[in-house]
């Protein structure tokens, strides 16, 4: 009987039931796991599920029973997939899966900072309406998405999914492929950053794309366009971040993702985290609960698939 483990249980929502393997197992599960507990945990175990927690050589190594290990969501950068290969350890994950929901954060990201709602909500709470004395209250510039350009870094899914929503509300869109796949839609970074009204992030963590946009790419941005990231806190630099909001090189940003998560206080993110023009949200831009419940029952297929010799999304 296939002993099952998944890692942390806790990274989907407890009002999302995960599906049970239709085959017969043993199933354990921790809401949080240490990578210090990563081996205790999995030993004896021939699936390991895992979101965020990282499984590395070490621990792979010390794993002789283990024969998959299930990345509950799409970015597979916590795995060594050359020590798994070379234990012949399969690596699956869920590809694409977060389209609608991140897609309508990013959306929600971009409204809420090119119409400066927080800032306006936060001046109502405080009375500033009332005291104007007239039927509305503008001390802020609003702008609206309709005959804006988005720049979008990356070209899958997800990307192609704001594109589409983003084109719903009469945008323009430009794209760039970081990992240079021949796309006719593509353009340089340069011309994307110079251009854009909105540059949005949407790019797998790799080598290629660690840091990404740094000072150089802030300070060729437009002085009045926002940035939005949802896809890896890595991605950005959050020291170039913080002064380019700081001093004012870009107009605002919508983050949803983080170098360390949670971020520690005295971080770069947080120092901005309070900033009317910045919106930080937890990692969120995947929950939606349908989506939840998508990547709960993918997962589980995955492993159902590689259990009969048909393995789906290998890494």
């Amino acid at each position: 009987m296939s002993k099952i483990v998944f890692l942390d249980r806790g990274t989907i929502s407890r009002d999302v039931e995960i599906p049970r393997p239709g085959f017969a197992h043993l199933w354990h599960e921790f809401e949080r796991s240490t990578p210090g507990q990563v081996v205790e945990r999995l030993q004896g175990a021939q699936v390991a599920i895992t979101n965020k927690v990282p499984i590395q050589a070490m621990h792979i190594e010390a794993l002789p029973s283990l024969a998959l290990i299930a990345v509950i969501a799409t970015g597979t950068n916590i795995i060594d997939i050359e020590a798994a290969r070379r234990h012949d350890i399969a690596v699956c994950n869920v590809p694409g899966y977060a389209e609608t929901s991140a897609a309508e954060h990013t959306l929600a990201l971009m409204l809420s900072l090119r119409r400066n709602l927080c800032e306006y909500r936060e001046q109502v709470i405080a009375g500033a309406w009332q005291a104007a004395g007239q039927f509305c209250f503008f001390n802020r510039p609003i702008f609206e998405l309709s005959g804006s350009l988005l720049g979008l870094i990356g070209t899958g899914a997800i990307a192609k999914g704001v594109a589409a929503r983003a084109r719903a509300f009469g945008m323009s869109v430009l794209f760039h492929s970081p990992s240079g796949r021949a796309d006719t839609e593509s353009v340089a970074l340069e011309t994307l950053l110079a251009e854009s009204d909105i540059v949005s992030c949407h790019t797998p963590l790799s080598a290629r794309t660690h840091g990404l946009i740094g000072e150089a790419e802030l300070r060729a941005m437009k002085p009045s366009a926002i940035l939005i990231n949802t896809a890896r806190g890595e991605v950005v630099d959050g020291d170039a971040l913080c002064t380019a909001i700081e001093e004012g090189w870009i107009a605002g940003a919508g983050i949803d993702v983080a170098p360390v998560e949670p971020p520690p206080p005295d971080s770069p993110l947080m120092r901005i985290s309070d900033r009317p023009n910045v919106i930080v949200t937890p990692h969120i831009a995947f929950a939606g609960l349908e989506t939840q419940r998508n990547l709960s029952r993918m997962t589980i297929e995955n492993i159902e698939a590689f259990m009969r010799g048909e393995a789906t999304n290998l890494v």
